[in-house]
């Protein structure tokens, strides 16, 4: 479902994009191109600051929000997605938070309040809070990493962790097209 946000503003959908028919984007949300969002996602910027301000909600191109997912922004707060970034299924998105390119998020995960950079995966069950993960940084499934967590003792990601997150990528924007093409279907 495409619908405004109080103040008025409605989603823009690239043509290319595919969006679950009960997946919810509400409010100044922007998909880029061939972007799967799955069954129940629920994507709003709705929430305004004090002087009713909104930025944007971005989900960069051939990026996937699948089953489940919510991001979300306190006080009108920017939540951006990067391109080719998989955020695994009921994970929660909570901004303000950037998430860079080439991300893994891992289901039933948190981000609130951070920025995650280019090419890091964050297994499921995990809690990022706070914090700036450099490019490359791999946490641990049902690991919480904060503001007071020493960066410098957590590993890079590994080639099979990034081969992980390749192949989720590849699969989701495969869907694309062929959900895309049976829409229509009953």
């Amino acid at each position: 479902m495409i619908r405004k946000n109080p103040r008025g503003d409605l989603p823009q959908v690239h043509p290319s994009a595919f969006v679950d028919p009960t997946a919810i984007l509400c409010g100044l949300v922007i998909v880029e191109e061939n972007v799967f969002i799955g069954p129940y996602a629920v994507i709003r910027a709705d929430e305004m600051d004090i002087n009713g301000h909104i930025d944007p909600i971005i989900i960069g191109a051939h990026s996937n929000i699948q089953d489940g997912v919510v991001i979300h922004s306190k006080s009108g707060e920017k939540v951006v997605i990067g391109q080719r970034t998989s955020i695994a299924h009921r994970a929660i998105i909570h901004g303000p938070c950037t998430i860079g390119n080439g991300v893994f998020i891992g289901f039933n995960s948190v981000l609130f309040n951070c920025q995650v950079d280019d090419g890091c995966v964050v297994r499921y069950n995990a809690v990022v809070d706070g914090c700036h993960l450099p490019a490359g940084f791999y946490v641990r499934s049902t690991e919480r990493i904060g503001a007071d967590t020493d960066i410098d003792s957590m590993p890079q990601v590994s080639a099979d962790a990034s081969e992980f997150s390749e192949d989720v990528a590849r699969t989701n924007n495969e869907f694309v097209s062929g959900y895309k093409r049976i829409q229509n279907e009953f």
